[in-house]
């Protein structure tokens, strides 16, 4: 069994977690009516941080703290652990059920440097009135009311903080999503234009990035620009309508229903009949050593025929970017939903093509350095301005709240918090979680669409690989629904005080996992404070998790390949 390397992300990260419950505040769910909106010229700036140091003072920022959870109980262990560490699918050689049950750090990392989980904000967190957090939540910290993004303002009249390296210009990513979403989960500016940003809905992933734990997010993709024009060079939204589709089949390994499809105007045979007819499927059908390929349309297509365009099972094209927000969780009459505000803005870009050798070698030469040099830590390349780029081929960036709430870019030590995840866990697919889990075609919108204009309220518990419910099997394992072992709400709503099941509750899952997901408006408000209080210190470096009363359930410092306590290794398929 490998040993995991870089990485041992026990959840995706961001987001907030829930601090012990033991007499939560009774929050009101009265809906206030002054939700003002953020200064018309929003360019003001919190403290500005001086992005210039390439510099980690946690050695093993890449580590999130859920992976210091000790998840054995007077019941026995739990495992919130499987979800992220498990036996990956090709191209992903990780294969990291190890971490299931050792802790295994790199040297460094045995100390347990996230201090905000064991902080005491409970007197803070009563302080903040539920209005005063749901005004804040409900403003927009990204456009400001003429439609423009804010950041994008500011990265073009840059701070001397934020140039890094002294040129006068922003020289990474900046924010061009105007969340301004079409019937089609098209993304267009304030001219009507499209900007190639698309929006799909999925499954969020267990754990950390459920709702009930504290952040609501969403995801776009864009393709390079040759995927979303004809063989001429020219844009044509139906060729990028298919060409993400063709990229959904691959990357997923299952057909994607599309169409109908003239295939002779295209020049592929995208249903494997063998002939250029109509066709109403993109068939997943990919074995080169069996002379079976799979062929983007339009120039992306002459270009992939021409060499210059690669395509691999589970892999997409280099040039790919996608774009994610956190955000707060409002509190609405109809009850919890995704919040206006956002309190992270994170970008990543393939930047160059890694083949399955190139990605194996990979995995070979991290767990050959993990044994030969213990000491060692996880190295990636680039700084706060351009990003951080895995070996994998990504490159990843993010923006967060200053202590104002507006948008600033990320330091290097709160980027390369972001690189344990992305690529370094068995549950990925090319670095990425959530494409593989979009829901599928012949559901609202084919799941071409955003939270904002549907929720999660009535949608169906996602079966296994192994025919279970997916959420229901993941409760089973970890009762109270986060990796903390502390969401007391997950905990009660679904099991008995003997921890048996309550049987009524897991049959509502089986057809509308927003019981699980969504807190109540109560957890809500708490979670948004607990997590502001954590923006107003502009201390993310020491863990951005929204903790409401000290954690006894982690560890403060690991053995090294100490035992986790859990026995029984899961699968997260």
């Amino acid at each position: 069994m490998n040993k995991s390397i870089w990485l041992l992300a026990a959840a995706l990260l961001s987001g907030c977690f829930n601090g012990q419950e033991d007499n939560p505040q009774q929050a009101s769910t009265e809906v206030p009516d002054n939700t003002s909106s953020v200064a018309d010229n929003n360019l003001e700036y919190g403290s500005l941080i001086d992005l210039s140091h390439d510099v980690s003072h946690n050695p093993v920022a890449y580590i999130p703290p859920q992976c210091y959870t000790d998840p054995v109980t007077e019941q026995g262990a739990q495992n919130p652990c499987y979800v992220c560490h498990t036996d990956s699918k090709r191209p992903n050689f990780l294969n990291d059920t190890d971490v299931q049950q050792t802790y295994t750090f790199p040297e460094p990392g045995l100390k347990n440097y996230w201090s905000n989980l064991f902080k005491d904000r409970r007197e803070a967190v009563a302080a903040i009135s539920d209005d005063a957090i749901l005004n804040y939540v409900r403003q927009d910290n990204y456009k400001d009311k003429h439609g423009q993004i804010t950041l994008a303002q500011k990265l073009h009249q840059l701070p001397a903080e934020w140039d890094r390296n002294g040129n006068g210009e922003w020289d990474g990513y900046v924010p061009d999503v105007y969340f301004n979403f079409d019937e089609e989960g098209f993304d267009r500016a304030p001219d009507g234009s499209l900007t190639g940003w698309r929006v799909y809905a999925y499954y969020p992933f267990p754990g950390t990035f459920m709702p009930t734990n504290g952040s609501t997010d969403d995801v776009m993709m864009r393709l390079p620009e040759p995927f979303r024009q004809n063989r001429d060079g020219e844009f044509d939204k139906e060729i990028y309508k298919l060409n993400l589709a063709i990229a959904e089949a691959i990357a997923r390994e299952k057909d994607v229903p599309f169409g109908p499809v003239d295939e002779s105007k295209v020049g592929v045979d995208l249903n494997k009949d063998g002939v250029l007819s109509i066709s109403s499927v993109i068939r997943y059908d990919w074995a080169p050593l069996e002379n079976r390929h799979m062929y983007y349309v339009g120039l992306a297509g002459e270009l992939q025929k021409a060499g210059e365009v690669k395509a691999a099972a589970r892999l997409l094209p280099v040039g790919t970017e996608f774009a994610h927000s956190v955000r707060y969780l409002d509190v609405t009459e109809n009850g919890t939903a995704m919040a206006q505000r956002m309190k992270e803005f994170r970008y990543g870009k393939k930047s160059f093509w890694r083949n399955y050798h190139q990605l194996r070698t990979i995995v070979d030469n991290e767990v050959k350095e993990r044994h030969d040099f213990p000491d060692r830590t996880k190295q990636v390349t680039g700084n706060a301005e351009e990003g951080l780029t895995l070996a994998h081929g990504w490159t990843y960036q993010g923006f967060i709240e200053d202590d104002k709430g507006q948008l600033r870019p990320q330091t290097y030590e709160e980027t390369y918090f972001c690189a344990g995840c992305h690529g370094g866990m068995g549950a990925s697919n090319d670095t990425i979680v959530s494409l593989e889990r979009k829901f599928d075609h012949g559901t609202f919108r084919d799941g071409w669409y955003h939270w904002l204009e549907k929720g999660l309220q009535g949608i169906a518990d996602p079966k296994r690989e192994d025919g279970q419910g997916e959420y229901a099997f993941y409760l089973q394992n970890n009762p109270t629904g986060n990796e903390y072992r502390n969401n007391m709400e997950v905990l009660n709503t679904f099991f008995h005080s003997d921890m048996s099941p309550k049987t009524q509750a897991f049959a509502q899952l089986e057809t509308d996992i927003s019981l699980l997901l969504m807190p109540s408006p109560q957890r809500a408000l708490q979670l948004n404070k607990a997590y502001q209080l954590v923006v107003k210190e502009q201390s993310f470096a020491e863990g951005r998790d929204a903790v409401l009363a000290p954690l006894t359930t982690v560890h403060k410092q690991v053995e090294l390949d100490g035992s986790t306590g859990i026995d029984n290794v899961l699968s997260y398929y």
